[in-house]
């Protein structure tokens, strides 16, 4: 069985893909501090997945801010921490797709995955 899918059948959650801003902090696997403006891939309630050009270590620790850009409320950004579950081999363009498990606040908005539009 492949890793990917050791790691679905673990999810207690279905990620949806949904492309929404984050805001990841954290160390790389040398221990520099970096900070990057990305995209998620994928999210749910519980985790995420999203493409990094640092190299980051399984079982590291990430802040994780998605803004808040809904106009009709005024809730503050979601913020949590993450702990990296898994990382892909790097792309052709050097960056890989990470995964998190959240282990701070869980994601509690509603949204649609984008390929129901």
């Amino acid at each position: 069985m492949s890793e990917t899918r050791d790691i679905t059948k673990l999810r207690s959650e279905r990620r949806i893909s949904v492309r929404l801003p984050l805001r990841v902090r954290g160390k790389d696997a040398r221990g520099f501090t970096f900070e990057e403006d990305t995209n998620s891939e994928n999210l749910c309630r519980s985790g995420a997945a999203f493409r990094t050009r640092f190299d980051v270590a399984i079982g590291s620790s990430l802040e994780i801010r998605i803004p808040n850009r809904t106009i009709r409320r005024h809730e503050p950004d979601f913020e949590t921490q993450g702990q990296v579950v898994h990382v892909s081999a790097p792309e052709l363009d050097g960056e890989k797709v990470v995964g998190v498990r959240f282990i701070g606040p869980r994601f509690q908005r509603m949204f649609h995955p984008e390929s129901a539009a």
